[in-house]
């Protein structure tokens, strides 16, 4: 089967990695020359955000997916009407892409997200009493587009194009769940991970599963997953970011319609990866058991403030040596301030062992240039 990818970034890298086991054909599209797709794909260099690019691209494919949402989701439209399979469906993706579609959404399948309004002006029209998120319309991912506006001095620093503004909320914990549904309407969901994010750089700094949380708690999300699926009316890999308040209320923070940073402890840690189901999803095949089999946690490995340039990753041979402790690059030669360059996952018989080895990892491994 001829699988193409818009998207020839780390997720995409992963889901090939995995799926090499299979006898599939993947091309991918994207417009850095060195994406870390480049050299396991049948690759081309070309915009995914360009509607000729992508329909001429996907015209000769059995099934085209994404592994970043920020693609030209009229061109997915076009290429449903002429036959070709699109996973997900060009409408969740047009859906997900905008925060405004998105919100509402939520606000429409009655699904629990923080109260908003939409910004299409000047912050002269916000109602939304400080403090407040503001999300922009399209374009975030990891932490760009969303600031927090908590004083009227602050207002001054808003953005002027469409947005989100959004109820603040009092956060206990960042949570995430990550579910799967192939074209038969069979669904899966992973354990639910917890997420502890870098406060300077806004990126996922552990990644934690499985997480102990009340009955009461676990049939909140239960709850959100079956109205998510439910809603959805596409096959897919959807991750669920979720706000746990100080009083108990989990809240959908936002979805990503792909493979997603908070999945990656899956690879050593389930039964199944992320990247495993995803497969198994554009395929249309059986989907995978999901079950945690050990405690695991993800850090990410992101360039070190003050270097940029060909990376060097050092500490790694000290790494190494762990054991239950494995090393995933994303093929990316030059690092600059806060990208993404790889990560690491660890396996362990506790939480408390887990966090300890996480902490004594990130503070061996640094991402530095030549």
């Amino acid at each position: 089967m001829k699988i193409g990818i818009l998207g020839g970034g780390q997720l995409g890298r992963m889901l090939i990695q995995e799926a090499l086991k299979y006898d599939d054909e993947f091309y991918t599209l994207d417009p850095a020359s060195d994406a870390p797709c480049h050299n396991i794909s049948y690759f081309t260099q070309g915009n995914f955000n360009d509607y000729e690019t992508v329909l001429n691209f996907g015209k000769d494919k059995d099934v085209v997916t994404i592994e970043i949402e920020h693609v030209n989701a009229d061109a997915l439209a076009e290429l449903e009407n002429q036959g070709i399979k699109v996973v997900p469906n060009s409408k969740i993706i047009k859906t997900i892409q905008q925060k405004i579609l998105q919100k509402e959404f939520y606000k429409a399948h009655d699904i629990p997200s923080p109260e908003f309004e939409v910004m299409d002006g000047s912050s002269d029209e916000i109602k939304m009493p400080l403090p407040f998120v503001q999300k922009m319309n399209t374009g975030g991912y990891d932490g760009k587009g969303v600031q927090v506006i908590r004083t009227a001095e602050d207002m001054k620093n808003m953005w002027t194009q469409d947005s989100v503004i959004e109820k603040l909320v009092d956060i206990d914990k960042e949570l995430s769940v990550i579910v799967a549904r192939n074209e038969n309407g069979e669904t899966k969901t992973f354990p639910v991970t917890e997420m502890v994010a870098d406060p300077k750089l806004n990126l996922l700094d552990f990644n934690i599963c499985p997480v102990f949380l009340s009955e009461e708690i676990e049939e909140q999300i239960n709850s959100i997953t079956e109205k998510f699926l439910n809603a959805i009316n596409s096959p897919g890999l959807f991750a669920i970011e979720l706000f746990l308040d100080k009083e108990g209320k989990v809240w959908v923070n936002e979805t990503a319609p792909r493979l997603h940073n908070s999945g990656h402890q899956s690879q050593e840690g389930n039964a199944n990866s992320q990247f495993e189901q995803m497969y198994r999803v554009v395929k249309n095949l059986p989907l995978a058991d999901t079950d945690a089999i050990i405690y695991s946690g993800m850090l990410n490995l992101v360039g070190a403030e003050g270097f940029s340039g060909k990376v060097i990753y050092e500490g790694m041979e000290d790494v190494l040596r762990m054991p239950e402790t494995y090393v995933h690059l994303y093929g990316k030669t030059e690092t600059k301030p806060g990208r993404k360059m790889g990560h690491i996952n660890v396996l362990a018989d506790s939480r408390e062992e887990l966090m300890e080895k996480l902490v004594m990892v990130k503070g061996m491994v640094r991402v530095i240039a030549e």
